[in-house]
């Protein structure tokens, strides 16, 4: 029986950059997945004759540079396409444009874009701090080493070097809600929204919600990485996948799709290996997964082997999204009104106000349906004209908010939230259902089947404040260490978290070389 120095579960960008890293530093590893392709979340699929579209995440902007050098991405195929502004369409026809640091349109004052400009400076200033942290593992505050003690020296010492009131603000901003830091700085509800939109994509949350200034500047990481705007993947998002995977295969890794992960073996004290749906039992010095922490610990390992109060805070961990995806495969380019042909390859979002935000918020809290829906809407095919036949189009649109779970459950229930989307979408967009060759909607549930991702959440676990950095996902299983001998996690529910960045990945493949386990 050939024995592997570890078995990465999960061909995801994070699984694929760790088992990279591991192989580029002499090691043999197999990477496991029961999809029959590489990418997970970073996927393209066919939704009609000839339309592409990216199934799952449809924006890149927290990739981190040094990994697509370090694994040579762009001579796998890796393009990114360029980055975009910012439309917040406004049911009038007059959008604001947000366009890095400047601010345009929609009766937009002289005040807001001095005070926007101010912010986004004390926003990236706090992103840079952050990712210092985010490209190491996050320090350990009881029994911490020399390397967390330094860390956290370096963490502090950046802190106090933004100024005292930077570092004064820091420390209030950062526990508290986007609503309440929108309404100090802005008097533009639409530019408040827009903002308060980027705080909560991905989350189960609203903009009053405790911590969504948190996860702001975690998303503000990305330009801190030097990323302007969001940008789309040539070939659709799976092209990433698709890089990853030959990287990975380059470096030496052996990859196994279409073959699933069924259970994590332990004997004794330690992991061992993995059993596969095959029946075939692989044995390994250390398993990797990038599966979320549920998955791993709950599924695929079990709770029978590890201990109970471990398996309390499994439970505990906070997984369900309230994001749902529409694709539609278009006969032309829809025409949104107030929007010069060109700007349609731009990002559009709808968000009326804060306050509409947390309306949508409030009925997924008791299991029902919204009426008001907030918008995150990619047409990829005008940059990128690979992805529909000629002259016509495919949109994607991130939908907020979509409950996991309806009190009817979700048969025959589709339907009427795909209509619901579409009248809102003909507001700002007349004419569009006229255009629509094919449609889907998806659901949370849709994702958890599709993508094995818990609660139908692609960043798995929902990213606040007692649920990050050195607390990510819970304690006892932080610093990419399972709570059982030789299990590791280097997935988006390990530090820094969710979105398509590869840091956890990274990182997870660093601290296993670091602790000489394969050895």
């Amino acid at each position: 029986m050939t024995k592997y120095d570890t078995i990465v579960i999960g061909a995801g960008h994070n699984g694929l950059i760790t088992s990279s890293y591991l192989a580029k530093a002499g090691k043999k590893v197999l990477v496991v997945d029961g999809r029959t392709h590489a990418g997970g979340c970073a996927s393209t699929k066919v939704i009609a004759n000839g339309f592409h579209i990216s199934d799952c995440a449809q924006w890149v902007h927290q990739l981190d540079g040094a990994i697509v050098k370090d694994l040579s991405l762009e001579m796998h195929g890796l393009r990114l396409g360029k980055s975009k502004r910012t439309l917040a369409l406004q049911a009038n026809g007059d959008h604001l444009t947000i366009d890095g640091d400047s601010l345009s349109g929609a009766g937009i004052n002289a005040s807001d874009k001095k005070a926007y400009k101010e912010f986004k400076s004390q926003m990236r200033a706090f992103a840079k701090l952050m990712l210092k942290l985010y490209r190491t593992r996050a320090p350990k505050l009881v029994e911490s080493d020399r390397g967390d003690k330094m860390t956290l020296l370096s963490l502090g010492l950046g802190l106090k070097m933004m100024g005292r009131k930077n570092m004064q603000d820091m420390m209030r901003l950062v526990l508290i809600n986007i609503y309440d830091v929108m309404n100090e700085h802005f008097d533009h509800d639409g530019l408040k929204a827009a903002v308060a939109l980027d705080a909560i994509t991905g989350t189960n949350m609203g903009p009053r919600s405790p911590n969504t200034v948190f996860t702001y500047i975690h998303r503000m990481v990305g330009e801190a990485l030097g990323n302007r705007g969001v940008a789309q993947v040539m070939g659709g998002m799976g092209s990433l996948g698709g890089a990853l995977l030959s990287s990975a295969k380059t470096h030496g890794v052996e990859v196994r799709l279409g073959e699933a992960v069924t259970r994590i073996i332990k004997t004794d004290d330690r992991v061992t290996g993995v059993e596969l749906s095959s029946g075939d039992v692989l044995e390994a010095t250390a398993v990797v997964s990038s599966a979320d922490p549920t998955t791993t610990y709950r599924d695929l390992l079990g709770y029978r082997n590890i201990e109970a109060g471990q398996a309390r805070r499994v439970e505990q961990y906070r997984t369900r999204s309230g994001t749902g995806k529409l694709h539609l495969a278009l006969s032309g380019l829809p025409s949104f009104t107030g929007v010069s042909p060109k700007d349609h390859s731009q990002r559009l979002i709808i968000a009326p106000s804060m306050d509409a935000m947390e309306t949508g918020l409030n009925p997924i809290k008791y299991k029902e349906l919204t009426s008001q829906h907030v918008f995150d809407i990619s047409i990829p095919s005008i940059e990128d004209p690979t992805l529909a036949p000629a002259g016509q189009h495919v949109l994607t649109a991130l939908v907020h908010y979509v409950p996991y779970e309806l009190k009817t459950g979700w048969d025959g229930v589709r339907d009427q939230l795909l209509e619901s989307l579409l009248v809102q979408l003909e507001v700002y967009a007349p004419g569009i259902r006229t255009l629509i060759v094919a449609s889907e909607i998806l659901v949370p549930e849709d994702f958890e089947v599709s993508h094995g991702v818990t609660g139908g959440n692609w960043h798995h676990g929902e990213l606040s404040i007692d649920q990050a950095l050195m607390m990510r996902p819970f304690p006892g299983s932080t610093q990419y260490t399972g709570s059982v001998e030789g299990l590791y996690l280097c997935g988006a529910g390990s530090h820094p978290g969710g979105s398509l960045m590869g840091l956890a990945g990274k990182n997870a493949a660093e601290e296993i070389l670091k602790q000489g386990v394969l050895s």
